[in-house]
């Protein structure tokens, strides 16, 4: 490319000075066959230009942090001249995106497709491009290509450990009440048809009726009375640490076999603290336990409790957003919130906090028959300042299980081990909440 232009620079360059000195023809031809050069190579730019075209195609749009996200690029050159060299630029804001590709001798009417891997660091939502597609002609003077917007959005929710046990109520007595709300599963009580609508299970469609009104008609169902799991994310601004850290840097781009990278958490409470939150949602969707979701960050979110696959992906969604700006501390969500809740339901506490504001919502919780389980990070190991010590003895003499997480540690482990020091075989302990530390 460089050659190319100093050949020109040269051809123009000694044409124009000849012509102004002397006039000779031999000079002129060479002027002439520099401006001709230097137009045939702008029409060569943006001929081969306005051919180019390019498509971006991926099978999934929901991923977690530490997958490995494949997308197909399809790049074609619809004119009929040869393109010198043709430049892919992935503008995604996606960290650690790949995708952009150099290509050389690219032939008219002719398709170029690879596959591009990248690594998945960070929750959020991610469009796919912009993607700016150049080329330019065989002497580089020119260059010219198109930008194509993004088509599609990569959804990427928080990584999720695997849970082996965690402590939840037992539930009400069988044969109680009947809890009068609607219920997205099929359970013994049954309240009714509705016309159906676009994602209702098959499974659900009352045949007999939907045959005698000539429509598809689906049963409707009420939640058994069995206690509601909920997950209280703390987000409020002040109370969230992290340390500063150096981000991997993995281009899987050249390296198609290789296996998926190692992913470790970044040091920060509110990262622990989401993952935290959709490892729990994911353990008790699998116990099929009906499980809520509650949280003040950018804005108040509540999930109301469900036991669906679909609840699950509702609070993944939330999770991958959530930001550490909100200003209710925990005490004042529990307190908005908690009056809300049906009796003997769990309400997980996660924070980082070093505030006694946590003791005030577990007290909130007791008084109003409900069981606390409290997830505390050690603000500490993350940079924060110390006092972790200190709120976990409170709690444990309110008799609330608590599990400590620090920086670097094993998140499934911690998670797991709460069960085996707070024994379930013990549950009178949530059964008669302790007014006497309330007082």
């Amino acid at each position: 490319m460089r050659a190319g232009r100093i050949l020109i620079f040269l051809v123009f360059s000694v044409g124009l000075v000849g012509v102004l000195v002397n006039g000779a023809s031999l000079y002129s031809r060479f002027l002439y066959a520099g401006i001709l050069l230097i137009g045939a190579a702008w029409g060569w730019t943006h001929w081969a230009a306005r051919g180019l075209s390019l498509e971006r195609t991926a099978r999934e749009l929901r991923a977690n942090v530490g997958d490995v996200f494949d997308e197909g690029y399809k790049l074609a050159s619809n004119s009929r001249l040869l393109a010198p060299w043709i430049e892919v630029i992935n503008q995604s804001t996606l960290p650690l995106a790949s995708g952009s590709r150099l290509f050389t001798l690219v032939p008219g009417r002719q398709k170029r497709s690879y596959l591009a891997r990248s690594w998945l660091t960070r929750r959020g939502g991610f469009p796919l491009g912009p993607t700016r597609v150049t080329t330019g002609d065989p002497f580089g003077l020119f260059r010219a290509g198109k930008t194509f917007p993004p088509q599609e959005t990569l959804i990427v929710f928080p990584v999720i450990y695997e849970i082996q046990s965690f402590p939840a109520p037992p539930g009400l007595l069988p044969g109680g009440q009947v809890i009068r709300r609607k219920s997205q599963d099929v359970t013994p009580h049954a309240a009714g048809v509705r016309e159906y609508v676009h994602g209702d299970a098959m499974k659900r469609i009352h045949w007999p009726i939907s045959i005698h009104r000539n429509r598809l008609m689906v049963k409707e169902f009420e939640q058994d009375p069995q206690a509601e799991i909920w997950l209280y994310l703390d987000s409020q601004r002040n109370v969230h640490f992290e340390k500063n850290h150096q981000p991997v840097d993995v281009s899987l781009d050249l390296m198609p076999l290789m296996k998926r990278p190692k992913f470790k958490l970044p040091p920060s409470t509110l990262e622990y603290s989401v993952s935290i939150a959709a490892s729990l949602a994911h353990y008790f969707i699998g116990q099929r336990r009906a499980i809520g979701y509650a949280s003040a960050g950018q804005t108040f979110t509540i999930h109301p409790a469900e036991r669906s696959e679909r609840q699950e992906e509702k609070i993944l969604e939330t999770l991958a957003f959530v930001e550490a700006n909100g200003k209710l501390s925990i005490a004042a969500l529990v307190a908005a919130q908690a009056m809300q809740l049906p009796q003997h339901s769990s309400v997980i506490l996660i924070t980082p906090t070093v505030r006694p504001d946590i003791v005030q919502a577990v007290d909130e919780l007791l008084m109003r028959h409900l069981h606390p389980i409290v997830v505390l990070l050690d603000a500490q190991t993350f940079g924060g300042p110390p006092g972790t010590d200190t709120l976990v003895n409170s709690l444990r003499e309110r008799r609330a299980p608590v599990s400590v997480i620090a920086c670097d540690a094993d998140i499934s482990q911690a998670l797991s081990e709460l069960t085996s020091t707070f024994k379930l075989q013990d549950t009178h302990l949530w059964q008669t909440p302790v007014f006497s530390q309330l007082t």
